[in-house]
Formats: C-alpha cells, sequence, structure tokens
C-alpha cells in the first residue's frame, strides 16, 4: 500500500512539473553576436530566469546583430526583451540618428554593467592615436549595431568619416579573424572586459590599445551623456601593463511595453534574487547589482520592473 502510495505521490509530482512548465509564460531574449558578451550572459540570464521563477518564466536566449537590431525586433514585438547599449536605446526611444522614426514600444528593465571602447591597432598600422586610422582599414562593428553607432560619434571629432577611412562592417568574432590574418589595421569594440575575441588576439600578436583622452573626450561627453569617461583596467589583455583612457556605456535590459506588469515584476525580481547563480555561469554578473540597476538610463522603465526597482529604494 505504502509503495502504491509512493508511485501515486510521485506520478503527481511530475504531472504538478510538467503542467507547471506548460503553463510558464516563454519568452525570447535577443543578445548579440556569438563572440561577444551578450550571447553569452543571455543565455545565462535565460537559464536562471527560467530556473529560479518557480514555472513562471522559460527564456530562449536568440543571438544577433546586437543593440540596433535588438531595439527593433523588440519594437516589433518579434522577441520580448533585449540586451542593448543604454545610448541606443535613447537614440531609437527618441528618434535620433541613425533611427529615423521613434521605437516607443520599448521600455526598460534595469541598467546591468558598464561597457568600454576598446580602439585596437596592428603595431604594423603604425596607429597610435585615433586621428592616425585616416585611410587604414577599421572594423566598426555590424552595420546598425550599437558599436557602429559609438564609432560615428566618435569619428567625427577627430576629423574621420566612411569617406576618408576604410569601414569594415564585421562583428566580433569576424573581425578578430581577419585583423589576426592582417586584413584589418584595427578596430572598434563597445564591450565588456575582458572580451575573449581580444583576449584571443592579444595571445597571437602585439596590439596597440589606442587612447581616448584629453579635450576631446570632454567634447564628446558634452554632446553625448551617455558616453563617460573611464578606463579599461591595466592587466585586462596581455601586453596591456597600464590603464587606457577610454568611454564607456551602459548595458541595460529592455522589453517590450506590451509584456505584462506581472511578467516583467517576476522577470525583474528573479534576474537581481539570483544574481549569484548568473554570475557563476557568467562573470559579467558579478558587476551587476541592485544599486545600479537605474544608472544610465534615459527611456522610461516598464511598470512591472519600475515596481520591484521602487520596492527595494532604486527608483522614487
Amino acid at each position: 500500500m505504502r509503495k502504491i502510495f509512493s508511485l501515486l505521490l510521485a506520478g503527481a509530482l511530475i504531472l504538478a512539473s510538467s503542467l507547471a512548465f506548460a503553463d510558464a509564460k516563454r519568452l525570447t531574449l535577443a543578445t548579440g553576436g556569438t563572440s561577444g558578451v551578450y550571447y553569452p550572459l543571455g543565455g545565462a540570464i535565460g537559464q536562471v530566469l527560467s530556473s529560479k521563477s518557480n514555472g513562471a518564466l522559460s527564456i530562449t536566449a536568440q543571438a544577433t546583430g546586437a543593440s540596433g537590431e535588438n531595439m527593433r525586433l523588440v519594437e516589433a514585438g518579434d522577441v520580448d526583451f533585449a540586451i542593448v547599449q543604454n545610448d541606443v536605446a535613447d537614440a531609437a526611444y527618441f528618434g535620433k540618428a541613425p533611427f529615423r522614426t521613434k521605437l516607443e514600444n520599448v521600455r526598460a528593465i534595469a541598467r546591468l554593467y558598464p561597457e568600454y571602447l576598446h580602439v585596437v591597432s596592428s603595431k604594423d598600422s603604425g596607429v597610435t592615436k585615433i586621428e592616425d586610422f585616416k585611410g587604414k582599414k577599421v572594423s566598426v562593428g555590424a552595420r546598425g549595431s550599437g558599436n557602429e553607432v559609438n564609432c560615428r560619434q566618435l569619428f567625427g571629432f577627430y576629423g574621420l568619416d566612411y569617406k576618408n577611412l576604410n569601414p569594415i562592417f564585421l562583428p566580433y568574432g569576424e573581425t578578430a579573424d581577419q585583423f589576426k590574418d592582417r586584413q584589418l589595421d584595427g578596430f572598434v569594440f563597445t564591450i565588456g572586459t575582458p572580451n575573449p575575441a581580444i583576449q584571443d588576439i592579444t595571445t597571437a600578436q602585439e596590439v596597440v590599445f589606442v587612447p581616448l583622452e584629453g579635450a576631446k573626450v570632454d567634447e564628446i561627453v558634452a554632446k553625448f551623456p551617455y558616453l563617460v569617461k573611464d578606463a579599461i583596467p591595466a592587466n585586462t589583455y596581455k601586453g596591456q601593463d597600464k590603464a587606457v583612457p577610454t568611454l564607456s556605456v551602459q548595458a541595460i535590459l529592455v522589453a517590450n511595453k506590451n509584456m505584462s506588469d506581472d511578467v516583467a515584476y517576476a522577470l525583474t525580481k528573479t534576474l537581481f534574487e539570483n544574481l549569484g547563480d548568473v554570475a557563476k555561469a557568467h562573470n559579467k554578473a558579478a558587476e551587476i547589482s541592485i544599486e545600479h540597476a537605474a544608472d544610465g538610463v534615459t527611456i522610461p522603465f516598464h511598470p512591472g520592473a519600475a515596481k520591484y526597482l521602487k520596492e527595494k529604494g532604486v527608483l522614487n
């Protein structure tokens, strides 16, 4: 009798678990290229949200062309939420270049971590300052990505544009491959540290980390306040024994405004209450904190996310 009861109980638990999974809200998270940070971090976030939400959420991470594409995907409802740069989110929401129309269906969930502009040249190119890129082959990132947006913002202050340098539109992985094959003079990555593609490059060849500093940087920050003066920490990469002055933006999480308040609340709560588990899967999550969850966010918050952040004293 006890054996029969145990079997019935086990069957009931399996059925309950199956029903909970069936009732889970299935969401797609847009990330970035497979060689960047967004894709593996998004996978880690998706796994933790799925396993720690008590059956409320089931997340699938999707590789994409990163921030610019992600904003359009969220706007159209083709994905439910995404990781994007805060400056790209601002430009999209308010209809600034390179966006031709306002993407007003997007709402912020939270800030995740800072991303640094890595301006890198080959030792053989002779490039030691950004102005030296004139006439050179430079990878600016995937067309329409947040990376490319930053290049457009940056180059004009140094007398550069797509007419007097040779822009190559490649994602991170392909950029690394072509750089190692000596097909590029340099590249610009807006990305968290340490970046695996750059780590791979610096183990294979000597490079120059081009600094961004001085009066020009002050002008850039004055015009684009989403870019802040920062520095890539010393010894982040092989051969980089000093901190490199640069600029940074923030990686943030955004969602479609039509996501229900309950789902957005559950998503936000589950993420911030399980950051340790996310960090076990990807070390970048160690830089995510509830204290900085609103930093650099200029677009409206989703009401569900705002409810949780207000409970934690992050928003008024």
